[in-house]
Order: structure tokens, then sequence, then C-alpha cells
């Protein structure tokens, strides 16, 4: 099946937060009312009832007020570390691109959420996992994700990878006219083989609070290959040590007994 990814033109969003209404109908997610603290921004996370929202950033320089939109949600990474450290392989990769997450075999470990150099995976009060899923019930059904339906002013585009990056590159071109500093982030090129979810941010990506190189702690390969396997293996392992020493045990004491038996007929003897 033909790399699908959502690209995120910010230079377009207005912040309307069409996509974050249309994920949560999707997906039959409840509202999440949060105290007002003086900002249009209300959610500055995602949560396991929130798998998308706007962040909203404000610049005065040079007597210029300028506003930075950009939708945050999971990046859909194709060298994905929640995929490398579940211990129950419970998420995984369609055909098309998409990290999903199997719910039955989801035990709320939370090894994703400490692993993800996005810090998007959120673990609910039932011990499962909850994101994003690229929709990958609707793209499965030739629909684009409810996010990239709804979004009024082509912020957010859907389609085979090779078609969005020609389109962000165009775009980039144009962008980079006004804004200098304007980049493409989550090329392949980049870091950790390229993110399903890629943008043009008018700004550097620390700017937004993005991790410049994001990538995957060496312990998370430790854990995968070391840690893990020997996990598994530990009720084994215990179950031969107690039997183990249960054998020393009886060993020790039989030969306990017949000591205490030769002691007894040597002092008959010497008796």
């Amino acid at each position: 099946m033909t790399r699908l990814s959502k690209f995120i033109d910010t230079s377009k969003c207005t912040a309307c937060r069409g996509c974050q209404t249309a994920c949560k109908s999707w997906n039959e997610l409840p509202a999440e009312i949060l105290e007002f603290k003086g900002s249009l921004q209300t959610h500055t996370d995602t949560s396991p009832d929130t798998f998308t929202y706007v962040q909203m950033l404000e610049r005065f320089e040079s007597a210029q007020h300028d506003w930075f939109f950009m939708k945050r949600q999971c990046m859909h990474c194709t060298d994905a570390a929640c995929i490398k450290v579940c211990p129950e392989k419970a998420i995984s990769r369609t055909e098309s691109g998409a990290v999903v997450r199997d719910y039955d075999k989801c035990m709320g470990c939370n090894y994703c959420a400490q692993y993800c150099p996005f810090g998007i995976p959120k673990i609910k009060d039932d011990k499962k996992m909850f994101k994003c899923h690229l929709c990958s019930d609707r793209v499965s059904n030739n629909l684009k994700p409810a996010c990239a339906k709804t979004c009024a002013t082509g912020a957010i585009q859907f389609g085979p990878r090779d078609e969005m990056l020609k389109a962000a590159q165009d775009r980039l071109a144009v962008i980079q006219k006004k804004y200098t500093n304007a980049n493409l982030y989550g090329l392949d090129s980049q870091f950790l083989d390229g993110t399903n979810v890629f943008y043009l941010l008018l700004e550097k990506p620390e700017f937004y609070g993005l991790p410049e190189k994001p990538e995957i702690p060496t312990s998370a390969g430790v854990w995968k290959d070391v840690i893990q396997p020997l996990g598994k293996l530990l009720p084994i392992g215990v179950i031969g040590t107690i039997a183990a020493s249960a054998f020393m045990n009886r060993v020790n004491a039989v030969k306990g007994s017949e000591n205490k038996s030769v002691k007894g007929k040597g002092g008959d003897i010497n008796g």
C-alpha cells in the first residue's frame, strides 16, 4: 500500500480549531473544560480525551505583533520509539504508515509515553494508552482523516507522501520570501526516518517547543533488546531458582542426616 502522510502548513492555519472539534466528534471523545488562564489556547497538551490541539504563540518584534498557530498531535514516526519499547506488541504500524494501538493488548505500562520524543501518548484510568491513530479507520475506507476533511483553509492535507512532499516544497519556496526561517519539519532525511505527519514551520522548531533533532534514547534499545527479554524469562528463572534451591536443601538435609547417623555409630563403637 502507498505510504500516506499528513502535511500541515502552519502558514495557512487560522486557529479555528475545527480540527479539534472534528477529531473529538469522529472519535467520540468528551469535551474537556479547562480553567481559563488568560489565553485563547486552553489545551496545552494531548490527553486521553484530546488527541489534537492548536498551539497559539505570540511574538512582538520591531513594533510588529505576529501570531503563530500550529496543530499538535502524534507524529506517526517511521522509526517509532513507542513501537520499540512496547512489551506487549500492542503498538504497530499500518501499511499506510499510521502508528496505532491495540486496545486489548495494551496494559498501560506507560513506556510508550516515557520514550516518545514528542511526549504524545497518554495513559487513562483504565490503564490503556490513547493517542491520535491518524484516523486509520477512515483511511482504510478511502476517507481522509477527520481533521483534514474539515480544515477550511487547506492547512491540513493528506495523501501519498511523495505528493505531500512536492506540495510542501513548492509552498516553502513561496513562504520563505516573507519568513526567512521557514522550514520543513519531519522529512525522511532529518530524523526518525521521517514522520508521517510533517510540517511547514514559519520559524525554527525550538520556537514551537519542538526538538530540533528528536531521537530515540539509547536506553530504549537496551530496554527492547536486553531488559524485556530478561523480564519475560524471569518467571522461568525464578521457578528454576526455587526448584534448584529446594533440591539443594533436600540434598543438604539428606547429607546432614547421614552425617548424624555416622557420628552416632562412631560414638557407639568408641563407647
